[in-house]
């Protein structure tokens, strides 16, 4: 086992010859591989995580990691650009762990039922944890940075400013938020587009949090929160938005949640679609999937403009912002870091190791791997009235 994890270990080093790193074996034994200043330092503890690895691949690797079985010093993302490569993420699977991966994936299904629990095991940690990372306006997703000095908080705002544009709003419009979390989206566009705004989540904590402070700016007349599954949303708007919510409706919902953002927008009406997804359909992270995101599912960019097309939903305009949610997170692991204290005490080191690994792997997902970000504007039939260019976006 040892001379297999040297071989990889000296492929891996080969395919990426500007990471020098070291690796220090269960036997204590320690290997260099590369040269110049080490990136970091790779400590298999016990002789199973290093199977567990081999056998089981990321899977493994990153649960053996949150037990404490594992030790990584130095820069965890050049690490996990490791396993993006296919050497190491296409590792064979044992027939237990396929099956395990399998129950699980038929246990976190999106359905009405189990939606609302898939939900909770994510986002009801608390308020307090999410405000240890997250800035102030308490945006789970994707900023859109305009400059290198861009503050977290800044990019959040110019991120509800780039789809507001996107979307053309007006004062008096309507506007409908699928999965609108703490309510970030509605009070931009309320404050500074004078629109009427209603929003749905599946979590009790986003829901009190976000009437909270729509009460507190005097909002109550502009925005409604709604506890409620999208499936159960009713009504007309003029306006549609989901931002980081799509990632959770699942592959085989993707057509219902189409009809029923064309049964919410109106004829002609325009729509934004904010979610992370990729151009091929590979495999899902099997370890995301099982403790950070269950029922989660990263959309492939032509189901989903297929699936649009298939209901009249017209795409006018697809933008990447990959590299902005690299920044994003990178963002989110400061502060998450500058708190973990605060965070062990809170839960225990086994979920601060958990979280460490979810928001480091993520953003070494987006700089190096598969998944990217999109924003998809699309009209409800045919509209004739859009601008003509994108000089709308760019303008002070």
């Amino acid at each position: 086992m040892k001379k297999t994890l040297q071989e990889l270990f000296g492929a891996l080093s080969r395919n990426f010859p500007d990471i020098p790193f070291e690796v220090r074996f269960w036997d204590g034994q320690t290997e260099t591989y590369g040269n110049g200043s080490t990136a970091f330092t790779l400590t298999l503890k016990t002789g199973t995580a290093a199977r567990r690895c081999l056998g089981d691949g990321t899977l493994g690797f990153r649960e053996e990691y949150v037990a404490g079985n594992i030790d990584v010093d130095g820069n965890l993302q050049q690490l996990i650009r490791l396993g993006v490569d296919p050497r190491f993420r296409n590792a064979k699977l044992s027939p237990g762990a396929r099956l395990a991966i399998f129950l699980q994936h038929i246990r976190s299904l999106n359905t009405m039922t189990k939606s609302p629990g898939n939900i909770s095991h994510h986002y009801d940690l608390g308020d307090k944890f999410y405000r240890y990372y997250l800035d102030e306006s308490m945006t789970y997703s994707c900023a859109y940075f305009r400059s290198e000095e861009d503050t977290l908080e800044q990019a959040q705002q110019q991120k509800y400013e780039h789809i507001c544009r996107k979307l053309q709003l007006k004062e008096g419009e309507t506007l409908v938020d699928i999965g609108c979390g703490w309510g970030g989206m509605l009070l931009y566009a309320a404050r500074h587009y004078g629109v009427k705004g209603l929003g749905c989540t599946l979590s009790p904590h986003q829901a009190q949090y976000a009437r909270t402070r729509v009460a507190a700016e005097g909002l109550e007349r502009h925005i409604t929160i709604s506890l409620e599954d999208y499936r159960n949303m009713k009504g007309r708007f003029d306006k549609f938005v989901s931002i980081g919510m799509f990632e959770h409706v699942g592959k085989g919902f993707i057509p219902a949640f189409m009809d029923k953002a064309k049964g919410l927008l109106k004829p002609g009406g325009t729509g934004l679609l904010h979610t992370i997804g990729k151009e091929l359909d590979t495999a899902e992270d099997s370890w995301t999937m099982k403790y950070i995101f269950p029922g989660g599912y990263l959309p492939v960019l032509d189901h989903v403009i297929r699936t649009m097309g298939e209901r009249g939903l017209v795409p006018v305009d697809v933008e990447n912002l990959r590299l902005h949610y690299v920044r994003t997170l990178n963002e989110w692991t400061k502060r998450f870091e500058a708190n973990a204290q605060e965070i062990r005490k809170m839960f225990d080191d086994g979920f601060v190791r958990m979280w460490r690994m979810y928001l480091n792997g993520s953003a070494a997902s987006f700089r190096w791997g598969d998944i990217r970000l999109y924003q998809i504007l699309f009209t409800n039939g045919l509209n004739n009235s859009l601008p003509m260019t994108r000089e709308h976006l760019y303008q002070t």
